[in-house]
């Protein structure tokens, strides 16, 4: 992700400390701090919470500035690091589901990042109560509505540019732009605005896995100051901004949050992915009306020339396998031509093969066949299918996992839209404690029950017996 992302950005010669020193508190001090920020935490009536890049090293993205992040390296004119995954699968972390139980709690009030990986958005954290400071590279934006769409995809330019696509809104159809900031872009006031009125009524902002270096968002924290509030710093290096902490904790953000999580006796809950794709079949007769020429696709819910960036290919097959031959798509779009006679029902078997970073290789969807453009149209509460997308795969601890949400009929040309949405990652996380400067698997129950991942390993247990 800060791969493309720092080959993006215009040059700058400086861009700041890097290689920063890292230090760690030792196991002792580090408990102690856990259980001051914890008890901080419990009676705080405003708790904000203020990102950066440390927060998203443990989900496989790399930070700027530590000592192998992308800057530093750059400096020292090394080779930059792989990603473990492609940035588009990358997954919330601990820290992340945490938050998104804190906020359903009650107790988180708001999120302000200056991360661009999208992952707080993706973890579920209501997007009110959200400020991307420097954008989402997954989100585009309406400059004449206001309309925000977030891809599955990672959008191809940053600056706050023109993309490719166009508001899907009726009454508008302006063009969209990515929402990402270069070095030189001000701070959108629709998320700075927000940003400051609560961290002026916090009673405690919380930063977690930032350097606090890049102006004016580092300054934010300070603001809860003038109220009496306090700023909490949990980072490897040493920040601006220590000596007005009233307490700063040099840890890996996941083992301090992971840390509070246990002292409050809450559970950290699993993350959960659901993808959206569409089946399109377009049909016609023949001139002598003898056949019906039909047209297959599987395409993105972004539009039909959008990536699919989850899907590397769709195996094709019929249950009447003698009269229609199967087939392979491997490039997309994925699109599949077949003429075949009138008044004919079958089976069409679709195997779905995922792209790399997807928590399983493959699912399979039959479609029946019969020729008949549908004449009714429907849309679920999507929320209540995800729901039941989530409990299911919790349950079985298995992805691949779909459900229509929505089936429509376009007249002209005849075709039929449904929308599939599909579980494509679970990651789900142990309850854990700090003890000798290692996280480790608590045995016993919290608040009286199992731990998420033992109910889950319980399950898996079953399920294969």
């Amino acid at each position: 992700m800060s791969l493309g992302y720092a080959e993006k950005l215009s040059y700058i010669e400086d861009v700041g400390n890097v290689g920063m020193t890292e230090f760690f508190d030792s196991p002792q001090v580090l408990q102690e701090k856990i259980e001051q920020l914890a008890k901080l935490i419990q009676k705080s009536k405003h708790l904000v919470v203020f990102t950066g890049a440390g927060i998203s090293t443990s989900c496989g993205i790399p930070d700027f500035r530590g000592p192998k992040g992308i800057w530093t390296l750059q400096r020292e004119g090394k080779p930059l690091p792989e990603a473990s995954l492609p940035f588009h699968r990358a997954m919330p972390g601990m820290t992340h589901m945490a938050m998104v139980e804190l906020e359903k709690a009650g107790i988180l009030k708001f999120v302000i990042s200056q991360n661009v990986d999208g992952l707080h958005l993706r973890s579920g954290i209501p997007r009110e109560k959200l400020a991307e400071l420097h954008g989402n590279s997954f989100m585009e934006a309406c400059s004449s509505c206001g309309n925000e769409y977030l891809r599955d995809f990672e959008v191809e330019t940053i600056g706050l540019k023109e993309t490719s696509r166009r508001c899907s809104d009726v009454k508008c159809g302006a063009k969209l732009k990515d929402t990402v900031l270069d070095w030189e872009d001000a701070l959108p006031p629709k998320e700075m605005n927000p940003a400051e009125k609560h961290c002026r009524i916090a009673d405690v902002v919380l930063c977690l896995g930032t350097s606090l270096q890049i102006t004016p968002a580092c300054n934010l924290p300070l603001k809860c100051l003038r109220g009496g509030g306090k700023i909490v710093i949990v980072n490897l290096q040493k920040t601006p901004k220590d000596k007005k902490a009233s307490l700063v904790i040099h840890g890996l953000v996941d083992k301090v949050i992971a840390g509070v999580m246990d002292w409050l006796h809450m559970s950290i809950p699993p993350y959960i992915r659901i993808d959206l794709f569409q089946i399109i079949v377009t049909q016609s007769l023949s001139a002598d009306k003898k056949f019906v020429n039909w047209n297959l696709r599987i395409a993105s819910i972004h539009g039909q020339s959008a990536p699919l960036p989850f899907i590397k290919s769709v195996e094709v097959t019929f249950s009447d396998k003698q009269k229609y031959k199967e087939a392979t798509l491997d490039k997309q779009p994925f699109q599949l031509k077949r003429r075949t006679v009138t008044n004919e029902a079958f089976d069409i078997l679709l195997k779905l093969n995922f792209s790399d970073g997807c928590g399983c290789p493959c699912t399979q969807i039959d479609i029946p066949f019969d020729f008949k453009v549908a004449t009714k149209c429907f849309e679920l509460d999507k929320e209540a299918v995800f729901q039941k997308l989530r409990e299911t795969a919790i349950q079985d601890f298995r992805c691949g996992g779909n459900a229509v949400i929505e089936r429509k009929a376009i007249s002209s040309p005849k075709s039929d839209v449904t929308v599939y949405a599909i579980v494509t990652n679970i990651k789900a996380f142990e309850s854990q404690s700090v003890s000798n400067g290692d996280l480790k698997c608590r045995k016993e129950s919290v608040n009286g029950t199992e731990t998420s991942q033992k109910r889950l390993n319980s399950r898996k247990r079953k399920s294969r017996a």
